[in-house]
């Protein structure tokens, strides 16, 4: 059975940060929108991910009438905290009183997103399964999908927006003679940890000879670690014994509680970016049109930035007839994009070749030694680079 006679303004695919955020910021603007997601709302919101809102982020949900709804957490203070070869290296940055970034985790925030989108009425449909995006060129596309109960209805919409990922549909709608793809792998990975482990602080990154490593806090009873590690590594060789071995290693100091590690995963760090952001009436957003080093903290920030463009852009067309900002909205974003690849592929690169020396050789591991002295050093270097991590750059 085909349902045929729906219609909205703008389908959003996926209900990650950028698709939620976008839903909300239109549904408060009177934009009526239909949110699909291919799982269901329990694994959703049970997504392990990290993440850090940098304080442009924080004032966008101010600017939107969300903040006190949908952040959770006090700001954190800006000092980064560092261990370099088992020594302790507090780093104190400028932000120009930009001090309401947060440390929240994606499932908290999408959380968050999700119970404020439907308490205020939101159309957010989960198990939404074999979503196909048709008529991208023309002045109305259409939607189609099968529902949780079996039954296939499409949707007829002014546009769509592509927030379902780097391996979703919408990305993938798009025919490959369009779409430009520039990428840069790094030539390692991370081994992200989470363990019933109370942190030893509530954020430490190590460099060391051994090679990077992470610890963030995730609650009062967990912990999220992360390790450099060889690209052919196997999870498998990553026994609970040697984890808690490298951990200490690497950061010099005893771990003070144990708990169970609860989940081990092998991340390739790498830069993609895809160029245009759209097609037709077809809008891509988050890690549909780019993904950045998990190093930077920036994926989330870059997809909620790219939600708050396309829902201004939209409201431009639908209350003034002001085509502009959407024609632009692919430019506007890649220079955003672009900016916060170049910081993320520097901090990358000073920070694991700073440490183990058997990827890039010793004249890097001294370059990149340089570089991070240099930021507790010199003002202008400190200033740079608090406005990347505060997002205001």
């Amino acid at each position: 059975m085909s349902v045929t006679d729906e219609n909205t303004t703008v389908v959003i695919v996926g209900s990650g940060v950028a698709g939620l955020a976008l839903g909300n910021f239109l549904l408060r603007s009177g934009i009526d929108c239909v949110v699909l997601e291919r799982h269901s709302r329990e694994y959703v919101e049970q997504r392990q991910r990290a993440g850090v809102i940098d304080p442009r982020a924080a004032r966008m949900f101010r600017e939107w009438g969300l903040e006190d709804r949908v952040l959770d957490g006090a700001p954190f203070a800006p000092v980064l905290n560092f261990r370099v070869d088992g020594e302790t290296w507090p780093f104190r940055y400028v932000t120009d009183d930009h001090v309401d970034g947060r440390f929240c985790p994606q499932q908290v925030l999408v959380r968050n997103l999700i119970d404020v989108f439907v308490s205020d009425g939101g159309d957010l449909r989960f198990e939404a399964e074999d979503v196909e995006l048709e008529d991208l060129t023309g002045p109305r596309p259409q939607v189609r999908y099968r529902d949780s109960t079996g039954v296939t209805r499409t949707i007829t919409c002014d546009f769509i927006a592509g927030c379902d990922g780097d391996h979703g549909v919408s990305r993938a709608s798009i025919p490959d003679n369009v779409l430009t793809r520039q990428s840069h792998e790094y030539g390692y990975a991370w081994l992200t940890v989470l363990a019933d482990a109370p942190a030893n602080h509530q954020s430490m990154m190590a460099i060391h000879d051994r090679g990077f490593a992470g610890q963030f806090a995730r609650g009062p009873q967990a912990s999220r670690f992360y390790l450099q590690c060889p690209l052919d590594t196997a999870v498998e060789e990553w026994t609970d014994d040697r984890i808690w071995e490298e951990i200490e290693a690497r950061f010099g100091e005893p771990v003070t509680a144990k708990g169970p590690i609860t989940s081990k995963t092998l991340v390739p760090l790498r830069s993609v970016v895809y160029d245009p952001m759209s097609y037709g009436r077809l809008y891509l957003l988050g890690d549909a049109a780019h993904i950045v080093p998990p190093m930077s903290a920036k994926g989330m920030n870059l997809a909620l930035h790219d939600a708050d463009v396309f829902a201004t852009a939209v409201l431009k067309q639908v209350k003034e007839q002001d085509a502009g900002p959407l024609e632009a909205y692919s430019a506007t974003c890649l220079k955003h994009v672009w900016n916060y690849q170049a910081y993320a592929a520097w901090f990358t690169d000073l920070m694991h070749d700073a440490g183990d020396v058997s990827y890039h050789g010793k004249f890097r591991r001294s370059l990149a030694r340089a570089e991070f002295e240099r930021l507790y050093d010199s003002e202008t270097a400190n200033r740079l680079f608090g406005e990347f991590l505060t997002g205001l750059n």
